[in-house]
Order: structure tokens, then sequence, then C-alpha cells
């Protein structure tokens, strides 16, 4: 009985409980990630495929009514001046600007 150390009885020490701790919480999460990630799967596979989004609306340049070939009325004008500005402004390409005034000049 002399110089032996008492026994804990088999319990763990604290060092083994936190690594305890720390293979469950591992677990746990690895767990819960996949099951998470299935369902987001099942989720996806079951909704309807998503519809690509409509073309987006014609510059009111395009749409407007045009006169009779060849006759430029004020309409026609006003189409050609504010195209020319989102041209100047950069928001329209050389090719683009010149397909709208020919539209807008052949219509």
């Amino acid at each position: 009985m002399i110089g032996r150390r008492v026994g804990r009885g088999g319990r763990p020490g604290l060092i083994g409980t936190a690594a305890r701790t720390a293979v469950v919480a591992g677990t746990a999460t690895a767990v819960s990630g996949r099951v998470a990630a299935r369902h987001q799967q099942a989720a996806a596979a079951s909704q309807p495929p998503v519809a690509p989004p409509p073309p987006a609306a014609q510059a009111p340049a395009e749409t407007a009514a045009a006169p009779a070939p060849g006759a430029l009325d004020d309409q026609a004008l006003a189409n050609l001046e504010r195209l020319g500005a989102l041209h100047q402004q950069g928001m329209l390409t050389d090719e683009e600007f010149a397909q709208a005034k020919q539209r807008i000049l052949t219509t």
C-alpha cells in the first residue's frame, strides 16, 4: 500500500473527456452537414427548372411607331437624337447604333 497511487476507478481523466467530446462533436458536425446537403439536393431535384429571364425590353427608339419610309417626322428625329445621346454616353456600341439608326430610317 505504500507507494501505490490511488486509482480513479476506470473513469477517464480531463484530457480523455475533452478528446471524447471533440470526437463526438466533430462526428455530429460531419453527419449534420451531409444530411443538410442531401436535403438541399432533394429539394433542388423536386423543384421545376427555372425558366430563363425574358429578353430585355427594347429601347423606346426601337419600339416607336415610325412614319412611311423616306419621310422623317418629329418622332423619328426625336428617336434619332435620343439614340445619338445614348451612343455618345457609351451605352451603345458603334454597331448597335448603326443598326438602330438603320431601323429608324427604314421604317
